[in-house]
Order: structure tokens, then sequence, then C-alpha cells
């Protein structure tokens, strides 16, 4: 059984679980995978709370053992600021968690030549905590919008997929977007589980979906986790 530590936020974890489903569609009920979705939308923000650390930590582990105590074979997080407390969080649990922002280097190694820009789109706290860069720095150069940008598009992109206007989302999403492709970028991280949602709502999006260069994490992991609950 899978077990999705969700609400943060809940878009996000109803997102995976729709993933989920569409990698399974066409098969009858109960070929389709068993998982518990906590829905634990109580976690402290992410990212007002960086530096009470422990506070964010302590919710992760409860829910966490929530999922651990239903016999879950493993958990996964659709959400990529929380793997800022990954480290600590995989120390007090039993059961592995799969790491999305290592997932995603993983696939980006097996997908683009070593020293390739990599485009990131995601929260300010994403950044901050180096969530990504983490795994890409030795190998790869990750390409950034500038504040501006950062502030006044792929934040309000991102507040506007929460407050469920997603056609506002991606309008105001497509010139970071734009940014990262001037920038010759082989690859494009839509490092925030609210983005993928306002990329892939529209059509406008259409001819650069087609050229595969967006990776969405949220998909990703909806994958590895399918090929880890076979085995």
């Amino acid at each position: 059984m899978i077990g999705i530590l969700g609400g943060m936020g809940t878009q996000a974890g109803l997102d995976f679980c729709n993933k989920l489903a569409v990698l399974n569609r066409g098969k009858i009920d109960q070929k389709y995978p068993l998982f518990i979705l906590y829905n634990k939308s109580n976690i402290p923000k992410r990212p007002e709370n960086l530096k009470k650390y422990y506070n964010v930590l302590k919710s992760l582990i409860k829910g966490c053992h929530l999922l651990q105590k239903n016999k879950c074979k493993f958990i996964v997080m659709p959400c990529n600021t929380a793997h800022y407390w990954y480290d600590d969080l995989r120390k007090k649990i039993k059961i592995p968690i799969i790491s999305m922002p290592k997932e995603v280097y993983l696939y980006t190694k097996k997908n683009c030549k070593k020293n390739s820009k990599i485009g990131l789109l995601s929260t300010e706290a994403t950044l901050k905590t180096n969530v990504y860069s983490r795994y890409f720095n030795k190998n790869y150069k990750l390409v950034t919008p500038g504040k501006g940008l950062q502030k006044k598009n792929v934040n309000k992109a991102i507040k506007y997929v929460k407050m469920g206007k997603i056609k506002e989302a991606e309008k105001v999403l497509k010139p970071a977007v734009n940014y990262l492709i001037k920038a010759k970028c082989k690859k494009i991280i839509l490092g925030c589980t609210e983005l993928p949602i306002a990329i892939f709502a529209y059509k406008s999006f259409k001819k650069i979906k087609e050229s595969k260069i967006f990776i969405d994490p949220n998909l990703l992991l909806a994958q590895v986790s399918m090929k880890k609950y076979k085995r």
C-alpha cells in the first residue's frame, strides 16, 4: 500500500492521486493501487516556518507515523518544500520515504547531458533551502527566474492555483517560462506542485508541452511509486 502524506496543499495531494489513477487508466478496479491519502492540512506552513524547523518536522513525523501504523509499504510527500525536512524525517520513520527531488535528479541524469542548463520554477522557500540544488549543482547549471519574475509571476501563479484561479495562473506564469526557454534550458522543473496544474490546464502552452521540456515532479513521483508498488 502507498502512503501519501498530503495537505501541502490539498490540491497537490489530490493531483498526485489523480496521476496514480491516470497511470492505471483502463484497468479494472481491482488492478488499481491500494493507497492511503492522509490530507494532513494542519501541517504548519513550510515557507513561514523555515526557522521554526522542529514545528514542521514534528507534524510531518506524526503524519508519517499514521501511515506507517496502517502498514503502508512506503511514503511519498507531494510537496517540494517539505523535502527540506526529508533527512531528519527519514531518521524517525521505519518505512522508506521516496525523495521527490532526488527522483527528478535521477530522471534528468538519464535524459540530459552533464552541465546542461536546467530551469527551476518553485516557491522562494524551495530555492532558499536548496531542495533541488543539493542534487543538481555538481552536474548541472540550475537556472531560476530573477527576483522580479519570481515575485510578480511565479509566486503569483502559485497563489492563483491555491485560490482556484487556474486560467489566471497560467497567464501570469508564462513570462517566467519564456525566460527559461530563452536561457536555453534543456528541461524545466515545475518544482512546486501547484505549477503543473497551471501549465497543463490550458492550450496556450501546447507547443512547449509537445517538446516535453517540462518535468512534472508529481507525475514522476507517481510513476516511481507504481514501480515500487509492483515489486
